[in-house]
């Protein structure tokens, strides 16, 4: 199984919508271009902010297959296969498409909420068979269950293709406790945008950002200077994106980057139900934070 580098950013793609609701080809084209021209290190699919609930099957696997199309082997592919069936997420594993995709994201069981050994016998269930490295995401805001750092160490000690986690628990204390204990050639990635540069002080190794959509150079400098130890330099500039990224998410994500993408003139403001697009005064809000940023480049 080939190695992946997740020292970066990587940027969980959108999934743009015509006002019909369909997905956005054109669009996403311009977008996954614009990502890699911004200076990203990879870009992941069918993640949360791509709205995969809402997409059929087929709508999924097309995506995909239009995004190695349109990617051109510039840039590493990483796919979201996740779910709260097990079984299931192996059936898939088993017969997806997987070919130019680098790695899997796979989010905890959510809703019913499995114990500590119910997530690592899920995991070790899903590293079996999965053709491409995993990626775990603990995300209990959104899940309902925190995956303990206790478990995902042992995942990564014994399932050698684990490789990393990507980290949106919000607790400091856990994120450190893997960083200290990690296994060697394992990343611990922030999940979260408002904490990636604290994450890469602390020894993380980067972010997979909802930001980066909209201000992928901004973002990315960002995160490579903190990478290279330039703090000071990152520190300032990570300032600058607090009240943005507090706004994205105000009234859910994607609406707040998608929005953000709109004001650029990059894709229609449409979400699938039940996520609806950004209230007027975040909207209002946004677009003076954009103006500032852009501004004081």
């Amino acid at each position: 199984m080939s190695e992946i580098n997740l020292r970066g950013i990587g940027v969980a793609l959108i999934t743009p919508f015509k006002k019909d609701k369909s997905i956005d080809f054109e669009a996403l084209e311009q977008l996954v271009d614009y990502q890699i021209n911004g200076g990203v290190d990879y870009l992941v699919v069918l993640g949360t902010t791509a709205e995969t609930p809402t997409l059929t099957r087929d709508e999924r696997t097309e995506v995909v297959r239009f995004i190695i199309e349109k990617n051109k082997n510039r840039l590493p592919l990483i796919v979201g296969v996740g779910g709260n069936n097990t079984a299931e997420v192996v059936h898939e594993l088993k017969v997806s498409y997987f070919s130019h995709i680098a790695g899997v994201l796979s989010v905890t069981p959510y809703y019913n909420k499995p114990n500590q050994e119910g997530l690592f016998q899920h995991y070790r269930a899903l590293s079996e068979v999965s053709p491409r490295p995993i990626i775990l995401y603990n995300v209990p805001g959104r899940t309902g269950v925190n995956m303990e750092a206790e478990t995902t160490l042992r995942l990564a000690e014994s399932c050698p293709n684990i490789v990393a986690i990507k980290e949106a628990s919000g607790k400091r204390d856990q994120i450190q406790q893997l960083i200290d204990n990690r296994p060697g050639g394992f990343s611990v990635i922030s999940g979260d945008d408002a904490i990636a540069f604290d994450l890469i002080k602390a020894g993380g190794d980067g972010v997979i950002s909802v930001m980066g959509n909209a201000l992928p150079k901004e973002f990315s400098e960002m995160i490579h200077h903190a990478l290279a130890g330039d703090l000071d330099t990152a520190e300032a500039e990570n300032a600058r994106f607090a009240e943005a990224i507090n706004l994205l998410f105000r009234d859910g994500n994607p609406a707040g980057v998608k929005c953000m993408l709109h004001q650029m003139g990059y894709i229609e403001n449409e979400l699938r139900l039940p996520l609806i697009a950004a209230c007027d005064e975040t909207k209002r809000q946004l677009i003076e934070e954009l103006k500032l940023l852009k501004k004081n480049r």
